[in-house]
């Protein structure tokens, strides 16, 4: 059973490459990032919570990320082990991780901070059916409508200068310090995230002695 954490700022790539490793090693990509905006889609309780956070031009709140991920670890699906982005947030919750699980490895995905506003800028999000694009690498067909539903793209939420900004700071403050309590158990791999993401992922399956990542047209 397999066990690892993603950690990087905001368009650092997490999500991506998180699922690159669950397609191909049967591990269970929980992102805490999609969870929540399923529940804002879904317009649930935790949803409607989450959507005033931000409208307000705020975080979502440590104890709220951490009994979501709580939850989610309890229903105990993931057989073959999980990836997980988006936590810890926090040494309490670090702390909490490295008590409950023993984790075979942590991915730093290294962004500077201009590219991370580039990147970051650049992310649309069809409302309709939630396929994500990005006007850097992956631009609609037609501009401003969705490839597969037709819907009017829109940015998220939380991809505005402001949250932005908020997130920026937030991650160096207090996320960055998690890595240190991480590096105690020297299971902390720094990965350049700014090449294309195959090259990534390859880097990443070579510092934690995986089987090389086989692009899907080179499988086909």
């Amino acid at each position: 059973m397999r066990k690892y954490v993603i950690m990087g700022v905001q368009g650092s790539g997490k999500g991506t490459q998180s699922e690159l490793l669950e397609n191909d090693l049967d591990l269970v990509h929980i992102s805490v990032g999609d969870i929540f905006r399923w529940h804002v889609q879904h317009h649930t309780k935790l949803g409607a919570q989450v959507r005033r956070t931000m409208n307000a031009g705020e975080l979502v709140g440590d104890d709220l990320v951490e009994k979501v991920v709580r939850d989610r670890l309890d229903q105990h699906d993931w057989n073959f082990g999980f990836v997980i982005d988006g936590f810890p947030r926090n040494g309490r919750q670090a702390e909490f991780f490295m008590e409950t699980y023993d984790l075979d490895g942590v991915i730093h995905l290294e962004l500077p901070d201009d590219e991370v506003r580039r990147r970051v800028l650049s992310r649309r999000l069809c409302p309709g059916c939630g396929m994500d694009y990005n006007l850097i690498a992956d631009r609609p067909k037609v501009e401003g409508r969705c490839d597969i539903c037709g819907t009017e793209l829109i940015v998220r939420e939380d991809d505005t200068p402001e949250a932005l900004a908020a997130r920026l700071r937030d991650y160096h403050e207090k996320t960055r310090p998690v890595l240190e309590l991480f590096r105690r158990k020297e299971v902390v791999h720094d990965v350049d995230a700014r090449p294309a993401p195959e090259k990534v992922q390859q880097e990443i399956r070579r510092v934690l002695d995986l089987p090389e990542y086989q692009p899907a047209s080179v499988m086909s």
